[in-house]
């Protein structure tokens, strides 16, 4: 028996969850205006970076550069809670250092600042 195309599309539909253009966000860690954050992760992990997201009109977060891509890689930028929480989606790929910026607008403000550690598998980073 083969499924009809309606019943792939509720599939389809179902798997994005909340409208947004990921299925999961992985280890969600939670940054803010003028602080810095530690993330450490291993090769492989799915991870978020969230910061307080205002509905304001004009009052967003942006990446400010894309991590060191051996390190990171981005996947996207969600906002399923609609004014709540901002994400920034990556992938951690091999081990070493990098850093993120999440600079809010107005541009006034500080950046939110995360330090990626993307350690071996098993071993943990001094």
């Amino acid at each position: 028996m083969r499924p009809t195309a309606a019943v792939l599309l509720a599939l389809l539909l179902a798997g994005c969850g909340g409208g947004t253009a990921v299925s999961h966000f992985g280890t969600v860690v939670k940054g803010r205006e003028g602080a810095t954050a530690q993330v450490e992760l291993e090769p492989g992990q799915r991870f978020s970076l969230a910061v307080p997201d205002t509905p304001a009109p004009g009052d967003d977060w942006r990446l400010v550069e894309v991590p060191d891509p051996k390190v990171a890689s981005f996947i996207s930028e969600e906002q399923p809670d609609e004014g709540g929480t901002a994400y920034f989606v990556f992938n951690a790929k091999r081990p070493g250092v990098t850093e993120v910026r999440l600079r809010p607008a107005p541009p006034a403000k500080e950046d939110a600042v995360f330090s990626v550690t993307v350690r071996e598998r098993g071993r943990t980073v001094p």
